[in-house]
């Protein structure tokens, strides 16, 4: 395998897509993504405009679907909740579509749709990731972080080194890109404060100054959820 780490979407190649593609948006899609599919969601669909979010849902039935809409950390007006993984309890969203548009996490998810293999991580699900890679040894994997609106974000980049740290202590030769060694770099000197780097992360501040903490703590656990999703047709999330 070869790992490749991009920071935003924009920064992917756009001539070539790798054997598997794995987006990452720690504050707060891909954690929220885990989450609602672990407690039972039917599917997680993403989408990177509001409107059409709102058109699609418009046909799945009402007892049926979540709308959750976030823009700047903020729920959307029209949704059912904005993009807080603390809201997807099972007595929410068990049985239930969440139809989801957010700032940073779908972008990154519609910039792979096209991978053979689409993936989504987390903090909360970083073994369920790294247990799949090991399983099925795909030659090019891409760690792909959200950002935040095209900026350098240093909870999805954490997250990069840790799904790679394994793989780089059996071997060396892992390393696609020079973004991988300085994720595996932040992953190791941070990984028994996760809380405390987040709060220092721009998008974590945004979050602190929104009376979000309860969210971030909840991001920055690790391997609490035994869930992998992955694409099922482009824009449908699903638990594998």
């Amino acid at each position: 395998m070869q790992f490749f780490v991009y920071h935003t979407p924009e920064l992917t190649p756009t001539n070539s897509l790798p054997d598997c593609a794995i987006a990452i948006d720690v504050l707060r899609a891909t954690t929220t993504i885990a989450t609602a599919l672990h407690a039972g969601a039917e599917a997680v669909q993403a989408f990177s405009d509001i409107n059409k979010l709102m058109a699609r849902s418009d046909s799945w039935p009402a007892e049926k679907r979540l709308r959750a809409g976030e823009r700047g950390g903020k729920q959307v007006e029209g949704c059912d909740m904005g993009n807080s993984p603390l809201f997807c309890t099972k007595e929410r969203v068990k049985d239930k579509r969440l139809f989801l548009s957010t700032t940073n996490g779908t972008r990154a998810l519609q910039r792979i749709e096209n991978a053979p293999v689409v993936l989504t991580a987390a903090q909360v699900n970083r073994r369920a990731a790294v247990e799949y890679l090991r399983q099925k040894q795909p030659e090019t994997v891409w760690l792909v972080g959200s950002g935040w609106q095209g900026d350098y974000s240093l909870e999805d980049t954490v997250c990069a080194g840790a799904i790679a740290l394994p793989f780089y202590q059996e071997n060396t030769e892992i390393i696609g890109n020079d973004e991988v060694l300085g994720a595996i770099s932040l992953y190791d000197r941070w990984q028994d404060k996760l809380v405390d780097l987040f709060c220092q992360a721009s998008h974590g501040k945004r979050l602190l100054g929104l009376n979000l903490r309860d969210d971030l703590e909840y991001c920055a656990k690790t391997d609490i959820l035994d869930i992998l999703p992955m694409q099922t047709e482009k824009g449908v999330i699903k638990a594998v």
